[in-house]
């Protein structure tokens, strides 16, 4: 066993395992507290889930503006630069909204944290590529979910028993862990951006963000960002809607909801990463509708059980499904991407997050308090068999252009 890691830990540069270290403490930060922000702001300010859903819709539209600024900026200084400053502004803004007691001033700075929040993203996913040949990509992207789902099996069971004492901590924690990790990549990682080609001039800030245009331009990169969204948008409930609907509607606590998160994550844990290398060589985007059909029925199946343990297993047919399809979307971006317009591609696709946080919360929290709380999960059933067909359709489209993409990277035998 002990032979076994040290061959995968030689297996990949030590720059990549030191970016998993301060994924896996900034995550555990994370873990902490976002899968309770829910609740926090129900008791808090006693609110309903509509308001809440606004919340979600108001952070997650600022954090797309922040992602897609976050990945031009990417490519134009530099993955490490645009990581520690996002680690250091998302940690001390966060912290501000432990001192606010007011909902409507708690909307405004949302809107800022959202901002702030997701600039770094896209630099952690381009600086993967950057790091790792295009046949290691997914077994990398494997790796990197193993190792935040490590810092989430641990996070949200944690996160419960600090938020039974006092939901205020769980801001404390985030702020100063994203302050730690930040010194960590400052001192253990190097720039990873690749070098300019003879003859290629630096791109400006201002020609960095219109390089846009030419993502949106890439037709069947943006149907899979469409695909993707709906998909996302199922997946959200597990961190947004769920704890709620449980609570109010089952009786299930927020420390037998953080036991439920937990679950989903020892399981990418420990089969993360054998689930990656058995499907290699499967086509991609047929691995991605069977993950989606999974999430489909696994998300759907909570609209009909009443028990934990029924609960529990809804959660393990997601995480399954989820171990099939996260890898080879991350890694699907990148071969999308041309090498010096990754940031940009990762960016657009944070945009599929942030919309699912726009909308996913707030749809839920609106069918929640006006019609039966079961049917959002027959929609999120609905919406996955959508995106089931459409990662299909779009199987068949991609074809061509990914064997081409293929051939071009291998040199031709003399």
């Amino acid at each position: 066993m002990q032979q076994r890691i040290l061959n995968l830990y030689r297996e990949y540069p030590k720059p990549f395992w030191v970016l998993m270290l301060a994924n896996f403490i900034d995550r555990l930060g994370g873990s902490l507290l976002f899968p309770f922000f829910a609740l926090y702001i129900t008791q808090r300010f006693n609110v309903g889930m509509i308001q809440v859903g606004y919340l979600f819709a108001i952070f997650s539209l600022s954090s797309i503006v922040g992602g897609i600024l976050g990945g031009a900026l990417t490519d134009k200084f530099g993955r490490r630069s645009m990581l520690l400053f996002g680690l250091v502004a998302s940690g001390l803004s966060t912290l501000l909204m432990a001192y606010i007691g007011s909902i409507a001033v708690f909307y405004s700075l949302a809107a800022f944290v959202g901002l702030l929040t997701n600039a770094g993203g896209p630099a952690t996913q381009a600086m993967i590529a950057d790091l790792l040949p295009e046949e290691k990509r997914t077994q990398g992207y494997a790796l990197h979910r193993v190792i935040f789902n490590l810092a989430v099996t641990i996070g949200p069971a944690l996160g419960g028993l600090i938020a039974a004492r006092s939901y205020f901590l769980l801001f404390i924690f985030d702020a100063v862990i994203s302050v730690i990790v930040a010194i960590i990549v400052f001192f253990g990682i190097q720039e990873t951006k690749p070098a300019l080609q003879e003859g290629q001039v630096e791109e400006t800030v201002a020609q960095s963000v219109g390089g846009y245009r030419h993502v949106l331009a890439d037709g069947l990169f943006i149907a899979f960002l469409l695909i993707s969204t709906i998909v996302t948008i199922v997946y959200v409930q597990m961190n947004s809607t769920l704890g709620v609907f449980l609570r109010d509607q089952h009786g299930i606590s927020p420390l037998y909801y953080g036991y439920i998160l937990s679950l989903n994550a020892g399981m990418v844990v420990v089969m993360q990463f054998w689930i990656t290398r058995m499907l290699k060589g499967w086509t991609p985007m047929v691995l991605m509708a069977v993950g989606t059909a999974l999430y489909a029925i696994g998300f759907g199946m909570y609209g009909f059980g009443s028990t934990f343990l029924w609960f529990a297993f809804a959660m393990v047919v997601i995480t399954i499904g989820e171990m099939v399809l996260a890898p080879e979307g991350t890694a699907l971006v990148a071969r999308f991407a041309p090498e010096h317009m990754r940031g940009r591609y990762m960016g657009m696709f944070g945009f599929t997050w942030g919309i699912a946080f726009a909308i996913g919360p707030l749809a839920a929290g609106y069918i929640m308090e006006n019609y039966d709380p079961n049917w959002v999960w027959y929609v999120a059933f609905l919406l996955g068999t959508v995106g089931t067909l459409g990662y299909l359709v779009l199987h068949a489209a991609t074809q061509k252009r990914f064997a081409t993409a293929k051939a071009e990277e291998v040199p031709a035998t003399p």
